[in-house]
This record gives C-alpha cells, sequence and structure tokens, in this order.
C-alpha cells in the first residue's frame, strides 16, 4: 500500500493509477473505498492541472449537441435564425454572434465557456 502523498511527478502518478486498478471494486465506505476516493481525487487533480483537455471546438460542439439530443438543423432555428443563417453558421461562413451564444447556452444548455472559444470560418469574399 503506497503512502496517501500529494502527486508530484509522473511516477507517483503511476504509482496512483496501479493503486486505483487494484481498488477498483472497492466497497464504499470501507478503508479500502475511502482509498480509492482519496487517490482518485489526487490523480483528478493531477491530470487536470497537467493533462488538461481543451475544450472543443464550437460548431463540433453544437453538433455534438445536436447528435446527442436527436435534434435536427432546424431546430436550432430558435436560437440562431432563419435556415439560411443555420447553414451558414454550421457551414462556418458566418461566426456566431453574442446573441446567439446567449441563445444556446439559455436553451440548449451548451456551454458559453465553449462557444466562446476562437474558431476558424470562412468569410465571404
Amino acid at each position: 500500500m503506497v503512502e496517501i502523498k500529494p502527486i508530484r511527478t509522473e511516477a507517483d502518478y503511476e504509482a496512483a493509477l496501479a493503486e486505483i486498478e487494484q481498488l477498483f471494486e472497492a466497497v464504499p465506505g470501507s478503508p479500502e473505498g475511502d482509498r480509492l476516493e482519496i487517490l482518485t481525487t489526487l490523480v483528478e487533480a493531477y491530470e487536470e492541472k497537467y493533462y488538461p483537455i481543451p475544450l472543443p471546438d464550437p460548431i463540433e460542439a453544437i453538433y455534438y449537441y445536436l447528435e446527442s439530443r436527436g435534434l435536427s438543423r432546424r431546430d436550432l432555428e430558435p436560437y440562431l435564425g432563419s435556415r439560411a443563417r443555420v447553414s451558414e453558421v454550421l457551414n462556418r461562413k458566418r461566426p456566431l454572434s453574442l446573441e446567439m451564444i446567449r441563445r444556446l447556452n439559455n436553451g440548449l444548455r451548451i456551454p458559453a465557456e465553449v462557444l466562446i472559444q476562437p474558431y476558424e470560418y470562412k468569410q465571404a469574399a
């Protein structure tokens, strides 16, 4: 059993992961379950610091939300505007406006921090 301490190095991280794997079936509330919970929290903190996951591209996030909720492009019209406007945004011919971002955040609960990320779009010639 490894001493519980902050994870500061890659070796500490690997040791914690190995112990988590051994404790994976531990009963919640048992000493082993408590140890698993503590180690998992330490590993999550280490991963957040050293292996951050970048936020997704805003347009890819919109597509994901549509697919995961069984929605169609037409369902975006109340948030983005006309069918043509929805097409322009999803085809990256028009950037999301602040008002569109607000509506998508309020209506579909797409996180604003995802929608405000810079992304490439094709400017009209």
